[in-house]
Parts: structure tokens; sequence; C-alpha cells
């Protein structure tokens, strides 16, 4: 028989597990799309921008057990989708993108879209690869999937020549490539895991610090915590690597900018056992924490080893195979399980501490993130699916909403790209569609991707989007008021978010204050349960900071030299002042 390229780059697809794809046809990829449109297996989305697409693509894998994957035409699409795949390529989160290209078979020069896509996207993917042959499509995206998921995952990019595409070539589909999963990783290396046994055996007080590279194993690291009795802290990616409502959980980081139970809990630790994490900038509060010399550090990647900090022992190991290893091994050693009731309940008060200091009375004239979290909670239920921009609305969301399952929360990270709220909810509950799924976006974000909701109108998804309503870039703003008295191109003009609702089919609601949270949250849910999008105009209350940001600014400034930072503190003194 006979298939077009582009019908090879379907069967791929279909085979690798992937469900939706993400793009905008161009001329480019007609013969993909032509295809897809036949496929019983793959739903490709129309997107509003390529870019919108991309972060599409990243939460799909982070939300779902399948690959994301964006189609895009060479040149404009694949810069388009930068943002995402840079997003994807930081945080470690698998992404496929299939891109047409310039024919190879022409010799003309100067032809539409006509870029070398392998030079542009070599800082952004973990590997690129050209087809110029029918024979190599398959086995291509076959390798492309690999390597986005092995290791420590992230995009992969295959760039297909257009006249493959639009062309049939002679196929036999009993030789049609078949695909074989690779079997889950173990971990045999019993001396390493009797080093960390051994170091644990000698160490007086441990914490755990988990991230995004832990997602899949939150059981095997609850029974670690549990036989350890640690105190368990997460990055901000990995917040919903270790469940909120454990006795051990504490928060975000465990520095000068993570909040009081966390900041107690591992105060005076002299071992940590550190696991899916980078200490990057972000995690660790601008490099806020202090790790004691007792550095157990587990990773899938071995480069990200004593790179902040020294570490004791190191193990590269998918996170899961190796909990699964120790847990195992500490009962074989019959490791005696510790106790500190004193521990988790100065735990829980810290947490109560914290929470009601953001709920010490109601606003009548704007929405307070505390009760705001707090309804949110109880409104959605532990099972819904939380996603977050970047933004002072991000730290609010990692300090105050309580997440509890899995993959059940989504940020950008450590490339914290604005715009990624809006595209990532709507294909979150593409992927979870018996789940409530909501996103919490600032209005500079918003901006950025809010036309996006069409696509969710388009699809029937209740996606809901709470829009953090303060009229500027609140994050960067309060950076520039506590020491420069001004703002500086971070005050925007008012924004109609209603005339986005009515532009892009969705249901519009506004919480103007504390008394209207809960109604409006109710009435949120209950469009979304009807398959409708929901955009929220919420005016939020901003003026009580975050222990992040307040935690971020004291680390910093200690670190400047003595003249820079009496020159810091007097300038803020004197336009504050003066005006």
């Amino acid at each position: 028989m006979k298939m077009t390229g582009g019908e090879l780059v379907c069967y791929a697809l279909e085979q690798i597990g992937v469900k939706y794809t993400f793009g905008i046809p161009g001329v480019h990829t007609t013969e993909i799309y032509d295809a897809l449109n036949k496929s019983d297996r793959i739903t490709p989305v129309l997107v509003a921008h390529e870019g919108g697409g991309s972060f599409m693509a990243d939460s799909i894998s982070r939300t779902s057990d399948s690959i994301g994957c964006i189609v895009t035409v060479p040149g404009a699409g694949t810069t388009h989708a930068a943002s995402g795949l840079g997003e994807a390529y930081l945080d470690g989160i698998p992404v496929l993108a299939i891109s047409g290209g310039v024919r190879r078979d022409s010799g003309r020069a100067y032809q539409l879209h006509d870029l070398d896509q392998g030079k542009m996207v070599q800082g952004i993917s973990k590997v690129f690869f050209l087809v110029e042959k029918f024979e190599d499509i398959i086995p291509t995206i076959y390798k492309a999937y690999d390597l986005a998921t092995a290791g420590e995952p992230g995009p992969a990019f295959v760039e297909v020549a257009s006249n493959l595409l639009l062309f049939a070539t002679n196929v036999s589909e009993s030789e049609l490539p078949r695909y074989t999963l690779p079997s889950k990783p173990k971990f045999n290396d019993q001396q390493r895991l009797d080093e960390v046994i051994s170091l644990f055996k000698s160490s007086k007080k441990i914490g755990i610090y988990a991230g995004w590279g832990a997602v899949d194993a939150q059981a095997e690291l609850i029974e670690l915590a549990e036989l350890l009795c640690a105190p368990v802290s997460t990055t901000m990616q990995g917040l919903s690597t270790f469940p909120h409502k454990h006795p051990l959980h504490t928060g975000m980081g465990f520095g000068k900018s993570a909040v009081p139970a966390a900041e107690n809990a591992f105060y005076g630790i002299d071992a940590l056992f550190a696991i899916g994490v980078r200490f990057a900038e972000l995690a660790t509060g601008s490099y806020g924490i202090e790790v004691p010399e007792n550095l157990i550090h587990i990773d899938i990647n071995p480069e990200v080893f004593n790179k902040n900090y020294p570490a004791k022992i190191t193990a590269e190991s998918d996170s899961k195979a190796f909990l699964s290893a120790l847990v195992a091994r500490m009962k074989e050693t019959n490791f005696s399980a510790r106790e500190d009731v004193d521990l988790k309940s100065k735990i829980k008060k810290d947490k109560e501490e914290y929470y009601n200091s953001w709920k010490t009375s109601k606003n009548e004239n704007k929405v307070s993130p505390g009760f705001f979290f707090e309804s949110l909670h109880q409104t959605l239920g532990e099972d819904a699916i939380v996603l977050a921009d970047d933004g002072n609305h991000t730290f609010l969301t990692a300090e105050l909403m309580p997440i509890n399952k899995p993959r059940h929360f989504s940020a950008p990270t450590d490339f914290n790209c604005m715009g990624y709220c809006i595209p990532a909810t709507i294909a979150a509950k593409l992927a979870n569609p018996n789940k409530p799924v909501a996103g919490i976006v600032g209005d500079g974000a918003f901006l950025m991707t809010g036309l996006e909701i069409i696509t969710a109108t388009s699809l029937n998804l209740g996606a809901i989007f709470f829009v953090f309503h303060d009229g500027e870039l609140a994050q960067i703003s309060q950076f520039q008021e506590i020491p420069l008295n001004r703002k500086t191109c971070t005050v925007l003009n008012d924004i109609k978010v209603e005339g986005v609702a009515i532009a892009t089919g969705a249901k519009y609601l506004s919480i103007e204050n504390d008394f209207e949270i809960a109604a409006k949250m109710k009435q949120a849910l209950e469009f979304s349960q009807q398959n409708m999008p929901v955009l929220v105009d919420v005016k939020i209350d901003y003026s009580q900071k975050t222990k992040f940001t307040k935690g971020v600014v004291k680390t910093n400034l200690s670190r400047f030299p003595l003249g820079e930072k009496v020159r810091f503190i007097g300038r803020a003194v004197k336009r504050h002042i003066l005006g």
C-alpha cells in the first residue's frame, strides 16, 4: 500500500501513545493534519498561538500518562513555540515537537519559512533530528520519544522535509515497525544503599527534600519519611510530590524564604536526603538554604550533583526505583523506625498559625488570599488539579493551597515563563475531563495568553481561570517599591477581563471582596460541570507579602558588599522620606 510521510508520522505518534497534538496547520504540515484527522487514537487541537500549543503539550506531560506533542510549521511556528519548549527543557518535562520542513528535493533557495531549525532549537531541546528519507520517519520519531523520556526528560524536536510529507511511498503494513516500551528501571547497587542507611543511623535529625523528579514515587517517599520520622520539604515544582495533609509535610523549601513550619522543622538537621531536585535558584530561595555536610543527593541526571551544594553520597537513579530499593533494604536490615510526636505537633501548630495569619479579618473591598485559597480547596476538593503562572500569585498558591495528589499542581519554574497558566490549564482539563481543573494567573500573565481560552470554548472544556487582578506586575512592582519607591513599567492599564470572556465565549464572574468568595466559587464550579470555561475576575489584595518574597529580598540584600548595601538602604530611606 501507499502511505504519505504525513501518514507515517501519524502512525508513529499513535504507536508511542500520543493522544493529542497541538498547533496551527500550515502548508508544510497539511498532510500530517490530514492523517491526524483520520486517526481514531489522536485528537488534533487547533490553538490560537503556537506558544500556547507548546505550553499545552508541556501540561499534557505533567498531568497525564501520555507525552505532549506539538505539530508546527517551520520558522515562525517554531519560534512561537520556543517559550513552551524552553519551559519544558529547563523543568525536565518530556515534549515531542514535530515540524514540517522546507522541501529538500527542489534545489531551490530562500523557500518559505526557510531557517536552520537545528541551530534555532539546540538550546531548548535535548535533541534535534532532520528527516530526509521515508524509511527514517518512524524510527526517528521512536528514537526522539525515547530520548525525550529517558534520563532527565525534556523536549525532542523532529523536522520532516515537506516533500516526504506531501508524497507517498510503498509500504508493507506487516513491516511497519512497532514500538516497544522500555522496561522499568531498577536500582541494584546494594553497597550504595547500605552507605545511605549507615548515614541515616549515624544522624540525629534528618530532613527530606523532594522535587518533581520524585513525583511518581509518592507512596515510597511517604514510607521513607515515616521510617525516619523526617520532615519533608518540596521544591515549588515538586509541591505535589508529598501530600500536604501528611503530618510530616512542611511546605516549599526550608530556608529563610520557607514558611515557618519548614524553617523550624529543618532547623538543626545534620543530614539531608534530597531526591529529584537540582537545588536551583527558585527552589532554594536564591540559594538561601543551609545544607548540612551530610547531604545524600539522588537524581536521574548525574550532572546536577555537587553543582551548588557538595554531597556526601550521590546516586544516579530513577526516584521510584531508588526509593523502592532503599525502603526494602531498610526493612531487610531491621532498621529501627523513628518517632517524634513533638515534631509532628510543632509542624501542625506552625502550619495553622501561618494560615490563620492570612485570615485575620474579612475585607469588604478586596479579596484576601487566605480566604480565597481556603474556599478554593473546600469548593474543588482534593481531586482538583491546580495550575499557576509566574508572578506574585505563584508563591501565594505555593504557600496557601493544599496539594495532596501527585501531578495535581503545575507552574513554570526554572524557565519561569509568564503566559504558561491559561494554555496549560486548558490541556490539563482536556487530559482530565472528570476532575476539577483551576488555573491561577496574574493579570500581567493573563494579557499574554488569555485569548487562548477560545480553545477551551471550542473543546467544551469546563476549566476555571482565576485572574488575580491588581493592575500591576505585582511581583516585580513589589521588588521595585521597597528599595526604589518607584514602579517603572510595572503598572498596567485597566484590563476589562469581562471583555475577554465575551470574546472567547467563556462564562464570566467577578469576586470583589471576601464575602463573595464562597458563592462565586460554587457558581464557577457549577458552570464548569456544564462543560463551560469560566473566567473569574478576582480583585486580589497583595498587601501582605509571602514568606518567600520577604525571605528572598533579605537573602539577596545580605549578600551585597557593604558599600552597595549602604547605598541601597540609603536610597530607599531617602526616597521613602522625600518621595
